[in-house]
């Protein structure tokens, strides 16, 4: 019923930048929060940085100062800016968010991923 969809990853030489960009589409009423997170190989999901409904915002320590997230509520979605990349950086970024969505004539709030997009930092 909700899709995400992520867009923007790919290779980038350290201490370049890349935008990702999440776009939530459906019967939403209403998304309260949006957030990206990373799983490089042989380690586990983490967090990199959350947007709630009221304007709050976290990061990761790692990423801190580096990333930047927005959101753009009018078209549901979802930017990460990052700069100053490293390799350690290299991983694949989902799009995570908290939805109340129409379903069978009455709300319901769920979480939702998107596909992931690989972002690789290397020379």
């Amino acid at each position: 019923q909700v899709q995400l969809v992520e867009s923007g990853g790919g290779l980038v030489q350290p201490g370049g930048s890349l935008r990702l960009s999440c776009a939530a589409s459906g019967r939403i009423f209403s998304i309260n929060a949006m957030g990206w997170y990373r799983q490089a190989p042989g380690k586990q999901r983490v967090l990199v940085a959350s947007s709630g409904s009221g304007g709050s915002l976290n990061y990761a320590d790692s990423v801190k100062g580096r990333f930047t997230i927005s959101r753009d509520n009018a078209k549901n979605t979802v930017y990460l800016q990052m700069n100053n990349l490293t390799p350690e950086d290299s991983a694949v970024y989902y799009c995570n968010a908290r939805v109340a969505a129409w379903r069978i004539g009455a709300l319901y709030e769920s979480d939702y991923w998107g596909q992931g997009t690989q972002v690789t930092v290397s020379s």
